[in-house]
């Protein structure tokens, strides 16, 4: 058996406003892939950078958390008090 080899990546996820107009395109491609990205200034984070994805994601959450009935039906299943039932079981 041979050495193991092991890569790691370090993906830079904070960003000063100087570091961010030098690397504006690594720091896309790092929230594309999932990454929240932090901009600061004077070491102090400002805005935060993140994919549409996730922002889709974040948004959608939203949303539904805000519908009373969605909450009250997260709650019910959450606590084990909701009975599911087969799709085979539903009529044509």
């Amino acid at each position: 058996m041979g050495p193991i080899t092991i890569h790691l990546s370090c993906v830079k996820d904070t960003y000063s406003i100087k570091d961010l107009q030098r690397d504006t395109a690594t720091a896309v491609r790092t929230a594309e892939g999932g990454t929240l990205v932090t901009v600061t200034r004077f070491d102090r984070p400002v805005v935060h950078v993140i994919s549409a994805a996730r922002l889709g994601g974040i948004l959608e959450t939203m949303e539904l958390l805000a519908d009373a009935d969605f909450t009250k039906q997260f709650k019910l299943l959450r606590a084990g008090k909701l009975k599911f039932h087969p799709a085979s079981s539903l009529a044509d």
